[in-house]
């Protein structure tokens, strides 16, 4: 993980401070980060990655969820990384119910609307499209739905992927608006990383590389004593993924069947989120 303590470290040293929707920040536009998967599983290793937390939000994803009351069933916990936005002043208005965090990510993977009414699974035609003609280049899962972002409780950040195969190789490159390099991008690295390792063993492909590309870089200042915390520590080597191998179908992942075997790392560095 020392490319993304260097590309931290190069936000906080050369970025430019300002003034935005919920916070100062210091920022850099389009930093890209590459990980192969081959060295490990790309998880933050200078603090605690909360494990639990990236794989129950990338299940709940990839069942199409948009109420945050299902991923506190899949997490087994009463609050959620989007508890403060189930719950923002701005968005309890649009909810249908307590809970409801509208058209988010997960829905539209999964439930993209068409204009005849009907839906397009865009994640379930993308590994269609894998299997039966991998050098496709239009194998995209897209979250950004211009004309349903006022029914989102957040409009998403990390908007689109994309995959690519050769060799028997599949890679990953997501695109990211806005990128709270902090607290946001482990878990980011970490989520991409296990659903390409997903994919991949669905599809029956080696997992490859994992790449991010992060628009809009950037540091809050409250966060700037946590950043200094971590720049000091030493990242660790990389842990194991493992992945139940009976599962070969996207939609049958259960959190018992990920597991991160020999995860070494520093003590956990507390940060507040904005919302």
């Amino acid at each position: 993980m020392k490319q993304y303590l260097d590309t931290l470290k190069h936000i906080y040293e050369n970025g430019t401070d300002v003034v935005g929707r919920n916070g100062k920040t210091r920022k850099l536009m389009a930093q890209q980060m590459r990980f192969n998967l081959s060295d490990g599983f790309p998880a933050v290793t200078t603090k605690k990655l909360a494990f639990k937390a990236v794989k129950s939000e990338l299940l709940w994803f990839i069942e199409g969820s948009g109420d945050e009351n299902r991923l506190k069933e899949l997490n087994g916990t009463d609050k959620t990384i989007w508890t403060p936005n189930a719950e923002a002043d701005y968005w309890k208005p649009k909810a249908k119910f307590p809970g409801d965090l509208g058209r988010v990510y997960g829905v539209q993977w999964r439930h993209w609307k068409k204009s005849d009414g009907g839906e397009v699974d865009q994640l379930a035609e993308v590994i269609e499209k894998i299997k039966k003609d991998p050098n496709d280049r239009r194998l995209i899962v897209n979250a950004w739905n211009p004309g349903e972002i006022d029914q989102m409780a957040l409009p998403p950040c990390h908007m689109t992927f994309q995959f690519f195969v050769v060799n028997n190789k599949i890679s990953l490159h997501m695109t990211q608006r806005s990128c709270d390099m902090f607290l946001g991008v482990p878990f980011n690295i970490a989520s991409y990383s296990l659903l390409l390792s997903m994919v991949a063993q669905v599809t029956d492909l080696t997992p490859h590389e994992c790449v991010l590309t992060l628009v809009d870089a950037h540091i809050y200042h409250d966060h700037f004593e946590a950043v200094e915390e971590q720049l000091t520590r030493q990242p660790h080597k990389l842990p194991t993924l493992w992945l139940n191998p009976e599962i070969k179908n996207i939609d049958d992942f259960k959190m018992t069947d990920i597991k991160l075997e020999n995860y070494q790392h520093d003590e956990t560095i507390s940060a507040k989120m904005a919302v």
